[in-house]
């Protein structure tokens, strides 16, 4: 039997159950919805003022200093929150749980619910697929191990000394993070922008070598082989179909989109800005939605796309046969682009596809583009992708919808690389490869300490209500007794009372 069982266990809905009024505002108010609770620090950062005309018909709880949150929808995300001081009369949103109760202090509460165990339990709860929640009955279900106030108030005191220490080494690994982001971008704008390789310029002007094609010439080149490629298939289009070519079919090709360089920094001579639409001969490609299965051709997960590369790894079976999925198999340097994403700063990203050992198809979640390698490196591509203007361009391009950031092919092909010799983009990629290798070491680092800390605030957290943080008072009251006085005084209570809410005008 474990440490749980042989102690004093009680439920939520026994000790958590005080009435929250449900009247809604009667004037312009404050709102706090699920999106007002960060799931990261569990704090309420984006309560919304609004009248009384624009209240959403779920604008109907009535919060109290010290009600703690706990959101019915998708459990697992944990968006519980505590409401603070300044927050008291704010309305909440009927998506949380209230849990407000005379015998168990508020952040006793607070600490409860972000437990993995709390977490866990209300996961397995969740009703329907679409909309994934659990109830309220669920919540109130939750079994814990009761404790009297003295004690409540010695675990909270000890919870605080210990996570605000943990939290203050979380806090400095993100600002850790911060810099190093701010540093790789600094490596890349220096790369993609010439100043990384100015020396390097000189050097050349001074050889008595030959120069090889400079960009604006790799960009002729690249317009005159998109071309030929476009009148190849056409032609073959002509053959399939048993017809003559008519006359000027030629002057029917579509002209590349021209790149908008306004607002983009003066590029080194010798390089040009180029659209993607000019540097990609054969069109974008988006992959095919394929349920799972339990066998079938291989299709890539969406997390495979990560820090500029593609982990063929992370696949999962397609309901699709080889033959099928043959269409959408990548090559080595395909660039596969996230073409949709519930966060802004991934919808976009671009992995590079380096070493192809089996088939591995790409979904519908993700957009293939290849480039004329002999002309310009997949890999440079992907080096600028990551740059802040490309990320711009895409961020003030993103459609969202259902919560969903999305991007189309007439995004991509409008963005904009700068495009130096051949053997310039190799110096810099070269060049800076060993700095971003650096860096990679050091975000993982500290990727992998946050990971640490989030186990470590959860044995924290395990602890405290495993009776192991602190000792027990011997001269506190039994808590089960005392949960025995409190079960009695429910029972003759009767039922517990209803929330109230305002009768509306109008009304019968």
């Amino acid at each position: 039997m474990s440490t749980l069982d042989k102690r004093c266990i009680a439920t939520l809905g026994e000790l958590a159950d005080e009435p929250v009024e449900q009247a809604g505002p009667v004037g312009d108010f404050v709102y706090v919805d699920i999106g007002s609770i960060d799931r990261e620090t569990k704090k309420i950062v984006d309560a919304k003022s609004i009248t009384l005309a624009q209240a959403p018909c779920r604008a109907r709880q009535v919060l109290k200093s010290g009600d703690v949150l706990v959101s019915m929808t998708r459990p697992n995300l944990n968006a519980v929150a505590l409401v603070p001081t300044y927050l008291d009369g704010a309305i909440a949103s009927t998506g949380f749980h209230v849990l407000r109760s005379r015998w168990v202090q508020p952040e006793f509460l607070f600490a409860l619910v972000q437990s993995q165990n709390f977490i866990e339990d209300m996961t397995a709860a969740v009703q329907g697929a679409l909309y994934p929640a659990v109830r309220p009955r669920d919540i109130a279900a939750y079994e814990f191990a009761f404790e009297t106030p003295s004690q409540q108030s010695r675990i909270v005191a000890k919870l605080e000394e210990l996570l605000s220490s943990l939290d203050a080494g979380v806090a400095q690994l993100k600002a850790a993070q911060q810099k190093l982001a701010r540093y790789r971008q600094s490596l890349l704008k220096a790369a993609v922008t010439g100043e990384l390789t100015t020396k390097w310029r000189a050097a050349r002007a001074l050889s008595t070598r030959a120069e090889p094609e400079n960009g604006h010439q790799l960009l002729q080149r690249i317009l005159a082989e998109r071309r030929t490629r476009w009148e190849a298939r056409q032609l073959a289009k002509f053959e399939q179909q048993g017809k003559t070519p008519p006359s000027g079919w030629q002057k029917k090709y579509p002209e590349p989109a021209a790149p908008d360089t306004s607002g983009l920094p003066e590029l080194p001579q010798g390089w040009v800005w180029a659209s993607v639409d000019q540097l990609s001969p054969d069109d974008l490609a988006n992959g095919r939605s394929v349920p799972t299965a339990e066998s079938g051709a291989k299709v890539l997960r969406l997390t495979a796309i990560k820090d500029g590369s593609v982990d063929l790894r992370e696949h999962k079976q397609g309901a699709w046969s080889v033959e099928e999925a043959e269409p959408f198999a990548v090559s080595e340097g395909d660039l596969l682009i996230v073409r949709g994403n519930g966060s802004l700063t991934l919808v976009g990203r671009a992995g590079l596809v380096r070493s192809v050992k089996e088939q591995v198809a790409y979904p519908d979640t993700i957009i293939r583009l290849r480039v004329v390698e002999s002309v310009v490196s997949p890999a440079w591509v992907g080096l600028v992708w990551d740059s802040h203007f490309v990320r711009s361009h895409l961020e003030r391009r993103a459609r969202t919808s259902a919560g969903i950031y999305k991007i189309a092919q007439s995004d991509i092909v409008t963005v904009v690389v700068p495009i130096p010799s051949l053997m310039e983009q190799e110096y810099i990629q070269q060049a800076l490869a060993q700095q971003l290798e650096q860096v990679a070491a050091m975000q993982s680092a500290a990727e992998t300490a946050l990971k640490q800390s989030t186990a470590q605030r959860q044995n924290i957290l395990r602890a405290a209500f495993a009776g192991q943080l602190v000792p027990q008072d011997p001269a506190d009251e039994p808590a089960s007794a005392l949960l025995e006085r409190i079960r009695a005084e429910r029972a003759a209570q009767g039922p517990a009372r209803k929330p109230r809410g305002r009768k509306k005008m109008g009304a019968a």
